[in-house]
């Protein structure tokens, strides 16, 4: 086993009640960055006050940040974490073991973990949401590729849900954890918000809007997530989830009708003019 140097790299907004908890779960890294995109609260100040390298950056978009920060590490192994999420005890003892190079005994899958020909590593994801973990409706495993050679790897392009592919990679069941909302109506905002970007998606990849979708694909997330991935183990806060996934799927294709109706019209307008002269 060989010693490899570690940057945790992490992209940050308003996250002053997170970003300590994110870094000293992996004060192990050889460099931690944080970019930081106009916090105004002491997010800055917290992430500096533990070592952290602080650079502030306009938003560019999840996927562009990622790699504008990623960009800025002094090293090719790559921690990426959200400042809403942290390693949990046993994955950063594991990960921290493996960057000495220590085989971890109890984790077979790393005893022959070759740095020279592996790509990055898979975890589970746990989140945290209205007052439990939740394990079902499809949010966990949820499996994230947070630990990576940057130059054997790349980010896919999506407005949303960005990631990191790695032809060579493995999987380990130990999570990171996450705690993605601190209210309801923040989750709810969110829906909103990422159900934007979903349309914008949809758009760019040529999707035409249709009726059908409009009223089947929420309905269909729903069952999907509450019926088949069983979010009713999760109790009410499964429901809840299961309804919000439905909404933000009708949104989505919503906001794909209008965005399309908007672009006729402009169309329309511009072929009306031209016709006029």
């Amino acid at each position: 086993m060989i010693k490899v140097q570690v940057s945790l790299v992490i992209i940050a907004l308003n996250e002053e009640a997170g970003i300590a908890r994110c870094i000293e779960s992996a004060k192990w890294v050889d460099e931690i960055i944080v970019v930081d995109s106009g916090s105004q609260d002491r997010t800055q100040e917290i992430a500096r006050s533990l070592g952290a390298q602080v650079v502030q950056e306009n938003w560019r978009g999840y996927r562009e940040q990622k790699v504008f920060a990623c960009s800025l590490a002094k090293n090719d192994w790559i921690l990426s974490l959200d400042a809403d999420e942290a390693l949990s005890p046993n994955l950063s003892q594991i990960l921290r073991e493996l960057c000495s190079g220590i085989a971890h005994q109890s984790t077979d899958q790393l005893i022959n973990f070759d740095f020279a020909k592996m790509d990055g590593i898979e975890f589970s994801r746990l989140s945290f949401n209205l007052g439990r973990w939740i394990a079902h409706g499809g949010w966990f495993p949820d499996w994230q590729l947070r630990f990576f050679h940057r130059g054997r790897t790349h980010w896919q392009a999506s407005h949303v849900h960005e990631r990191v592919h790695a032809a060579n990679k493995i999987r380990l069941k130990e999570s990171i954890l996450h705690w993605p909302f601190e209210s309801l109506s923040e989750q709810i905002a969110t829906n909103n918000h990422y159900s934007s970007l979903g349309a914008d998606d949809l758009l760019a990849r040529g999707q035409k809007f249709s009726l059908a979708k409009l009223f089947f694909k929420p309905v269909s997330k729903f069952l999907e997530t509450y019926a088949i991935k069983m979010g009713f183990l999760d109790g009410l806060a499964g429901f809840i989830i299961s309804v919000g996934a439905a909404y933000s799927t009708f949104l989505k294709y919503a906001k794909l009708w209008e965005k399309q109706k908007r672009e006729k019209e402009s169309s329309s307008h511009s072929s009306y003019h031209l016709d006029a002269r």
